[in-house]
């Protein structure tokens, strides 16, 4: 997946009983996605900005970030890490398209250095 995208939402009660479900098994099976993002440099904040914007975007296409996390960036490690679930690769490409994404590609362009987007499962937790 050549997806580029990538807000905070807590996992919640029903997270344990979808943990199982994988990633991609079908049109009308959710996509899990785990999207690691580097920012360039002196560009941290303004990364956490643009993710700010174009994260609340989400929930309008049947999706939900599950967790975002930062980390200091230092030594090749990424500056964010995110967790997203969609109902649907429908609902994923609905969010990749949607026009007030795609009018903020300049300053993703500006911010972020490099995205890895890869479909994932869930574990379940202790």
């Amino acid at each position: 997946m050549s997806a580029q995208f990538p807000s905070e939402e807590k996992p919640n009660s029903v997270e344990s009983k979808e943990r199982s479900r994988s990633a991609h098994t079908g049109a009308d099976r959710e996509v899990l996605l785990c999207c690691l993002l580097w920012a360039r440099e002196g560009q941290a904040e303004a990364l956490t900005a643009y993710e700010n914007d174009v994260l609340a975007l989400i929930s309008e296409h049947g999706g939900r970030v599950v967790n975002r996390a930062k980390s200091d960036g230092a030594q090749g490690r990424p500056d964010e890490v995110q967790f997203y679930r969609f109902e649907s690769p429908g609902a994923l490409n609905s969010y990749l398209a949607d026009p007030r994404r795609q009018a903020q590609a300049a300053d993703r362009d500006r911010v972020i250095a490099r995205t890895e987007l890869f479909p994932i499962s869930f574990l379940p937790s202790e």
